[in-house]
Protein backbone atom coordinates (compact mmCIF):
# COMPACT_ATOMS: atom_id res chain seq x y z
CA UNK A 1 0.00 0.00 0.00
CA UNK A 2 1.35 3.42 -0.96
CA UNK A 3 1.99 5.78 1.99
CA UNK A 4 -0.62 8.47 2.58
CA UNK A 5 0.29 11.87 1.19
CA UNK A 6 0.98 14.50 3.82
CA UNK A 7 -1.29 17.55 3.90
CA UNK A 8 1.27 20.20 2.88
CA UNK A 9 2.53 18.51 -0.30
CA UNK A 10 -1.07 17.61 -1.16
CA UNK A 11 -2.07 21.27 -0.78
CA UNK A 12 0.79 22.32 -3.06
CA UNK A 13 -0.25 19.74 -5.65
CA UNK A 14 -3.83 21.08 -5.59
CA UNK A 15 -2.50 24.66 -5.59
CA UNK A 16 -4.77 25.58 -2.67
CA UNK A 17 -5.43 29.29 -2.38
CA UNK A 18 -3.25 31.02 0.21
CA UNK A 19 -4.84 34.45 0.37
CA UNK A 20 -7.67 35.11 2.78
CA UNK A 21 -6.61 32.37 5.20
CA UNK A 22 -4.97 34.23 8.12
CA UNK A 23 -6.68 33.42 11.41
CA UNK A 24 -8.36 36.46 13.04
CA UNK A 25 -6.52 38.27 15.86
CA UNK A 26 -6.04 41.92 16.69
CA UNK A 27 -3.41 41.16 19.28
CA UNK A 28 -1.07 38.31 20.12
CA UNK A 29 0.08 37.13 23.53
CA UNK A 30 3.17 34.93 23.57
CA UNK A 31 4.20 32.81 26.54
CA UNK A 32 7.46 30.87 26.55
CA UNK A 33 6.99 27.16 27.26
CA UNK A 34 10.19 25.19 26.62
CA UNK A 35 10.07 21.49 25.92
CA UNK A 36 7.54 19.28 24.16
CA UNK A 37 3.94 20.37 23.56
CA UNK A 38 0.89 18.12 23.38
CA UNK A 39 -1.59 18.12 20.52
CA UNK A 40 -3.70 20.86 22.16
CA UNK A 41 -0.72 22.80 23.45
CA UNK A 42 -2.48 25.89 24.79
CA UNK A 43 -5.46 23.99 26.23
CA UNK A 44 -3.28 21.43 27.97
CA UNK A 45 -1.00 24.13 29.38
CA UNK A 46 -4.03 26.05 30.67
CA UNK A 47 -5.34 22.89 32.27
CA UNK A 48 -2.15 22.62 34.32
CA UNK A 49 -1.86 26.33 35.12
CA UNK A 50 -4.72 28.43 36.58
CA UNK A 51 -2.72 31.59 35.91
CA UNK A 52 -2.33 30.72 32.23
CA UNK A 53 -6.02 29.78 32.01
CA UNK A 54 -6.95 33.20 33.42
CA UNK A 55 -4.66 34.85 30.86
CA UNK A 56 -6.36 32.86 28.11
CA UNK A 57 -9.73 34.26 29.24
CA UNK A 58 -8.33 37.79 29.12
CA UNK A 59 -7.09 37.10 25.61
CA UNK A 60 -10.56 36.06 24.47
CA UNK A 61 -12.01 39.32 25.80
CA UNK A 62 -9.34 41.34 23.97
CA UNK A 63 -9.54 39.57 20.56
CA UNK A 64 -6.01 38.33 21.23
CA UNK A 65 -4.42 35.05 20.16
CA UNK A 66 -2.51 33.20 22.89
CA UNK A 67 0.45 31.22 21.55
CA UNK A 68 3.14 29.19 23.26
CA UNK A 69 6.69 29.91 22.11
CA UNK A 70 10.11 28.33 22.53
CA UNK A 71 13.61 28.90 21.19
CA UNK A 72 15.45 26.67 18.75
CA UNK A 73 18.36 26.94 21.21
CA UNK A 74 17.79 27.99 24.82
CA UNK A 75 20.46 28.74 27.37
CA UNK A 76 19.98 26.98 30.74
CA UNK A 77 18.86 29.24 33.56
CA UNK A 78 17.35 31.94 31.35
CA UNK A 79 14.18 33.64 32.52
CA UNK A 80 11.16 32.75 30.43
CA UNK A 81 9.75 35.47 28.20
CA UNK A 82 6.27 36.74 27.46
CA UNK A 83 5.12 39.31 24.94
CA UNK A 84 2.06 41.27 23.87
CA UNK A 85 1.92 42.34 20.23
CA UNK A 86 -0.66 44.81 18.93
CA UNK A 87 -1.36 44.04 15.26
CA UNK A 88 -3.85 46.79 14.56
CA UNK A 89 -2.89 49.27 11.80
CA UNK A 90 -1.21 52.29 13.31
CA UNK A 91 -0.71 50.53 16.65
CA UNK A 92 1.98 48.02 15.70
CA UNK A 93 4.26 47.39 18.67
CA UNK A 94 5.43 44.53 20.87
CA UNK A 95 5.98 44.62 24.63
CA UNK A 96 8.36 42.06 26.16
CA UNK A 97 8.74 40.89 29.73
CA UNK A 98 10.20 37.99 31.69
CA UNK A 99 8.87 35.62 34.32
CA UNK A 100 9.92 32.58 36.31
CA UNK A 101 6.58 31.18 37.51
CA UNK A 102 3.16 31.23 35.89
CA UNK A 103 1.73 33.21 38.82
CA UNK A 104 3.74 36.17 37.53
CA UNK A 105 1.50 36.17 34.44
CA UNK A 106 -1.37 37.53 36.54
CA UNK A 107 -0.38 41.10 35.61
CA UNK A 108 -0.23 40.43 31.85
CA UNK A 109 -3.15 42.25 30.22
CA UNK A 110 -3.52 42.27 26.41
CA UNK A 111 -5.43 45.56 26.56
CA UNK A 112 -2.92 47.31 28.81
CA UNK A 113 0.54 46.08 27.81
CA UNK A 114 3.49 46.46 30.11
CA UNK A 115 7.15 45.62 29.71
CA UNK A 116 9.83 46.77 27.30
CA UNK A 117 8.27 48.20 24.13
CA UNK A 118 9.88 47.33 20.79
CA UNK A 119 9.24 48.01 17.12
CA UNK A 120 11.64 45.24 16.07
CA UNK A 121 9.97 42.48 14.05
CA UNK A 122 9.50 39.05 15.58
CA UNK A 123 9.10 35.96 13.43
CA UNK A 124 7.09 33.00 14.71
CA UNK A 125 7.45 29.65 12.98
CA UNK A 126 4.87 26.98 13.70
CA UNK A 127 6.69 23.74 14.62
CA UNK A 128 3.77 22.11 16.43
CA UNK A 129 4.37 18.53 15.30
CA UNK A 130 1.96 16.91 17.74
CA UNK A 131 -0.78 18.93 16.05
CA UNK A 132 0.34 18.17 12.50
CA UNK A 133 3.39 16.34 11.22
CA UNK A 134 3.92 18.82 8.37
CA UNK A 135 4.34 21.66 10.86
CA UNK A 136 7.32 19.88 12.42
CA UNK A 137 8.83 18.46 9.24
CA UNK A 138 8.65 21.77 7.41
CA UNK A 139 8.68 24.20 10.32
CA UNK A 140 11.84 23.08 12.12
CA UNK A 141 14.21 23.69 9.17
CA UNK A 142 12.68 27.14 8.59
CA UNK A 143 12.99 28.03 12.28
CA UNK A 144 16.64 26.95 12.24
CA UNK A 145 17.44 28.92 9.07
CA UNK A 146 15.80 32.08 10.39
CA UNK A 147 17.45 31.71 13.80
CA UNK A 148 20.87 31.52 12.15
CA UNK A 149 20.14 34.70 10.19
CA UNK A 150 18.26 36.66 12.86
CA UNK A 151 19.21 35.40 16.32
CA UNK A 152 16.94 36.82 18.99
CA UNK A 153 14.09 37.63 16.61
CA UNK A 154 12.82 34.11 15.91
CA UNK A 155 10.68 31.77 17.99
CA UNK A 156 9.00 28.46 17.40
CA UNK A 157 5.29 28.66 18.17
CA UNK A 158 2.26 26.48 18.74
CA UNK A 159 -0.55 25.93 16.22
CA UNK A 160 -1.47 29.00 14.14
CA UNK A 161 -3.89 27.33 11.70
CA UNK A 162 -3.48 26.32 8.08
CA UNK A 163 -1.35 23.21 8.65
CA UNK A 164 -1.58 22.43 4.92
CA UNK A 165 0.38 25.62 4.21
CA UNK A 166 3.40 24.57 6.29
CA UNK A 167 5.81 25.97 6.96
CA UNK A 168 3.77 28.83 8.41
CA UNK A 169 5.45 32.03 9.59
CA UNK A 170 3.74 34.89 11.45
CA UNK A 171 5.49 38.27 11.36
CA UNK A 172 4.77 40.40 14.42
CA UNK A 173 3.72 42.93 15.40
CA UNK A 174 1.84 43.32 12.09
CA UNK A 175 0.17 39.90 12.29
CA UNK A 176 1.13 38.97 8.74
CA UNK A 177 0.70 35.26 8.03
CA UNK A 178 2.91 33.59 5.43
CA UNK A 179 2.59 30.04 4.10
CA UNK A 180 4.75 27.58 2.17
CA UNK A 181 7.88 29.15 3.59
CA UNK A 182 11.04 27.11 3.04
CA UNK A 183 14.60 27.32 4.34
CA UNK A 184 15.56 28.64 0.90
CA UNK A 185 13.11 31.59 0.88
CA UNK A 186 12.72 32.27 4.61
CA UNK A 187 15.62 34.68 5.07
CA UNK A 188 14.63 36.71 2.01
CA UNK A 189 11.07 36.80 3.32
CA UNK A 190 12.29 38.16 6.67
CA UNK A 191 14.53 40.72 4.97
CA UNK A 192 11.63 41.86 2.80
CA UNK A 193 9.42 42.27 5.87
CA UNK A 194 12.09 44.20 7.75
CA UNK A 195 12.29 46.52 4.73
CA UNK A 196 8.55 47.19 5.07
CA UNK A 197 7.32 45.06 2.19
CA UNK A 198 5.39 41.80 1.73
CA UNK A 199 6.06 38.70 -0.33
CA UNK A 200 2.68 38.48 -2.01
CA UNK A 201 3.13 34.95 -3.39
CA UNK A 202 3.55 33.66 0.19
CA UNK A 203 1.15 36.01 1.99
CA UNK A 204 -1.92 34.42 3.58
CA UNK A 205 -3.23 37.69 4.97
CA UNK A 206 -3.13 40.06 7.92
CA UNK A 207 -4.82 38.82 11.06
CA UNK A 208 -6.57 42.05 12.04
CA UNK A 209 -8.67 41.96 8.86
CA UNK A 210 -11.54 39.66 7.96
CA UNK A 211 -11.01 36.96 5.36
CA UNK A 212 -12.91 39.02 2.77
CA UNK A 213 -10.69 42.05 3.33
CA UNK A 214 -7.57 39.88 3.18
CA UNK A 215 -8.69 38.53 -0.19
CA UNK A 216 -9.60 41.99 -1.48
CA UNK A 217 -6.21 43.35 -0.48
CA UNK A 218 -4.52 40.47 -2.29
CA UNK A 219 -6.31 41.25 -5.55
CA UNK A 220 -5.72 44.99 -5.13
CA UNK A 221 -1.99 44.40 -4.63
CA UNK A 222 -1.91 42.32 -7.81
CA UNK A 223 -3.79 44.98 -9.74
CA UNK A 224 -1.70 47.93 -8.56
CA UNK A 225 1.65 46.23 -8.01
CA UNK A 226 1.80 47.29 -4.37
CA UNK A 227 4.05 45.49 -1.90
CA UNK A 228 4.41 47.97 0.99
CA UNK A 229 3.00 46.49 4.19
CA UNK A 230 0.77 49.52 4.82
CA UNK A 231 -0.03 50.31 1.17
CA UNK A 232 -3.74 49.56 1.55
CA UNK A 233 -6.16 50.74 4.23
CA UNK A 234 -9.55 49.12 4.69
CA UNK A 235 -12.32 51.73 4.75
CA UNK A 236 -15.33 49.42 5.00
CA UNK A 237 -17.24 46.62 3.35
CA UNK A 238 -20.77 45.92 2.14
CA UNK A 239 -22.65 42.70 1.48
CA UNK A 240 -24.03 42.55 -2.04
CA UNK A 241 -27.38 40.88 -3.01
CA UNK A 242 -25.52 38.01 -4.70
CA UNK A 243 -23.64 37.33 -1.41
CA UNK A 244 -20.41 38.84 -2.70
CA UNK A 245 -18.56 41.39 -0.57
CA UNK A 246 -17.55 44.86 -1.73
CA UNK A 247 -14.46 46.11 0.10
CA UNK A 248 -13.41 49.76 -0.06
CA UNK A 249 -9.66 50.29 0.13
CA UNK A 250 -7.57 53.46 0.26
CA UNK A 251 -4.08 53.81 -1.16
CA UNK A 252 -1.73 56.69 -1.98
CA UNK A 253 -3.40 57.50 -5.31
CA UNK A 254 -7.00 57.35 -4.08
CA UNK A 255 -9.61 54.72 -3.33
CA UNK A 256 -10.78 51.52 -4.99
CA UNK A 257 -13.66 49.11 -4.64
CA UNK A 258 -12.85 45.40 -4.77
CA UNK A 259 -15.67 42.87 -5.02
CA UNK A 260 -14.96 39.30 -3.93
CA UNK A 261 -17.18 36.29 -3.46
CA UNK A 262 -16.63 33.22 -1.29
CA UNK A 263 -17.07 29.68 -2.55
CA UNK A 264 -16.85 26.29 -0.85
CA UNK A 265 -14.56 23.74 -2.43
CA UNK A 266 -15.38 20.12 -3.02
CA UNK A 267 -14.63 18.00 0.09
CA UNK A 268 -10.90 17.47 0.42
CA UNK A 269 -9.62 14.25 2.01
CA UNK A 270 -6.94 14.69 4.67
CA UNK A 271 -7.05 18.47 4.73
CA UNK A 272 -4.65 18.06 7.66
CA UNK A 273 -2.43 15.09 8.40
CA UNK A 274 -4.68 14.14 11.33
CA UNK A 275 -8.01 14.58 9.51
CA UNK A 276 -10.35 11.59 9.58
CA UNK A 277 -13.03 13.04 7.30
CA UNK A 278 -13.07 15.04 4.07
CA UNK A 279 -13.54 18.78 4.55
CA UNK A 280 -14.38 21.63 2.20
CA UNK A 281 -12.56 24.97 2.39
CA UNK A 282 -13.52 28.54 1.55
CA UNK A 283 -11.91 30.20 -1.44
CA UNK A 284 -12.28 33.73 -2.76
CA UNK A 285 -13.08 34.77 -6.32
CA UNK A 286 -12.45 38.27 -7.66
CA UNK A 287 -15.68 39.70 -9.16
CA UNK A 288 -14.46 43.18 -10.02
CA UNK A 289 -12.22 46.15 -9.24
CA UNK A 290 -13.26 49.77 -9.76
Amino acid sequence: MAPLERCAPASERRDDQLHGTAAPARRFVLVERPGAWGRNAVGEACGRSPALAALYDRCLEAAARLLLIRRVHREPGEHRRFAIADARPGCERTWWGSFDTDDELDHVDPLHPSGSASDEPTFLVCTHGRRDACCAQRGWPVAAALTDALPGQVWQCSHVGGDRFAANVVALPHGLYYGRVTPANSVELASTHIAGRVRLELLRGRSCFTSAVQAAQHYARLELGLDAIDALHALGLEREPDESVAVRLAYDAGEMRVVVRAHRSEPIPRLTCAALESTSVRTWELRGIT
